[in-house]
């Protein structure tokens, strides 16, 4: 039995005034003899898995790991899955956040806080936690049988879970998940389906589908459930990706490209992810998608000329030498010694018949590398 007034609390808020302001108000209120604090998701994961808290009150938008992933991660977590949570969210995201109350967070707030807001929802949440209701009974019941393999009395604890809570995502995953165990995933599926329908946040259950999509090689299908969850959460991200090449491979180009772009606008790596993307397309002759990148990342750095001559590459191998030799020549009048774009100049010029302008720019490179067999060979031509 959780005791307000004895009891350990962890408060994850990116913001030290927020943090603060969480302290002073709860002692004032005279709730939590242990007060811990963290910065984000992932630090206040490391203090869950160091010390004993009771309940966790949690901000929804933090850097490194956001409120939602930090809820997942502690309700796949065995020794954590129980723990009370409280999210922090503003205004905007009441909407939101109340869609995900019902399965997975125990009660949420709304900022500005007010002492009278804070002292109710903590001692409700706790109330909850100290005698919850029959579907938490009935869930916590399958949880155990599941554990010892007896999947189909789980099942059955489920079913009686839902009578009270018909529409929670969490138990329509639960039910699903345990008919794959059982060897039916038609019906699986069907579980699966109707708790991403009841839930547009349930990141979870959109994760499990994409898997059971991709295993089924029903690409298109896994591919929009990746799509959806790109807004969801970061940790799919390298799925989605590998899933975006194998779309590509396919044929499916459009669906392909869709899973790149939000990679991309998501990622706080996006031009390392970019980079990637770029690479990925090349090797699968997709053309278009990667110029628009390469574009797109001249614009924001005009002076990665590592990015410009890469571009005239892409250009030179689609057969547009014109397009191609603008790239070549801006990376020349900027990087000394480039041997490699001196000779794709010299190439363009020597295939137009510009025999002196080729001729003058293999002269520089043997200057540069007196041995450079292909300058040679070129030059041996004209």
């Amino acid at each position: 039995m959780i005791n307000p007034e004895t009891m350990s609390i962890l408060v994850v808020d990116d913001m030290k005034s927020m943090r603060l302001t969480m302290r002073k108000m709860l002692q004032n209120l005279k709730i939590g003899k242990t007060l811990r604090f963290a910065e984000n998701g992932k630090e206040g994961l490391e203090i869950l898995h160091s010390a004993r808290c009771d309940m966790a009150i949690i901000d929804w938008n933090m850097p490194v790991m956001n409120g939602i992933e930090m809820l997942e991660t502690i309700r796949n977590d065995k020794a954590l899955r129980d723990l009370p949570v409280i999210m922090v969210t503003a205004e905007a995201e009441r909407d939101i956040v109340s869609e995900v109350a019902e399965t997975e967070i125990d009660g949420y707030l709304l900022k500005p806080l007010t002492l009278s807001s804070l002292d109710n929802k903590i001692k409700s949440v706790v109330e909850k936690a100290n005698n919850p209701d029959p579907a938490t009974k009935h869930r916590i019941k399958a949880r155990e049988l599941e554990e010892n393999g007896n999947y189909d009395e789980a099942i059955e604890q489920i079913r009686i879970a839902l009578v009270h809570k018909p529409s929670a995502s969490r138990l329509l995953r639960q039910l699903g998940l345990l008919h794959f165990n059982i060897g039916k995933p038609d019906i699986a599926e069907k579980c699966l389906l109707k708790a991403a329908s009841v839930n547009r946040q349930d990141a979870m259950t959109r994760a499990r589908l994409a898997e059971y999509y991709t295993s089924k090689n029903e690409l298109e299908k896994a591919g929009r459930y990746y799509l959806e969850l790109m807004s969801l959460s970061t940790r799919y991200f390298d799925q989605a990706l590998d899933l975006a090449e194998k779309l590509l491979k396919k044929g499916s180009k459009q669906l392909s490209i869709e899973l790149f772009s939000k990679i991309i606008a998501l990622s706080k790596k996006y031009i390392l992810i970019r980079e990637k993307v770029i690479e990925i397309c090349m090797a699968n002759n997709e053309i278009e998608f990667p110029l628009q990148l390469l574009e797109q990342s001249i614009k924001e750095n005009p002076s990665n000329y590592d990015i410009v001559y890469k571009t005239g590459l892409v250009y030179l191998e689609i057969g547009n030498p014109e397009k191609a030799l603008e790239y070549f020549l801006d990376v020349d009048r900027h990087v000394r010694g480039h041997e490699d774009v001196k000779f794709n100049i010299a190439k363009i010029y020597f295939a137009d018949q510009k025999l002196l302008q080729a001729d003058d720019y293999l002269n520089q490179i043997l200057r540069i590398n007196p041995k450079h067999k292909a300058a040679i060979d070129l030059r041996k031509e004209i």
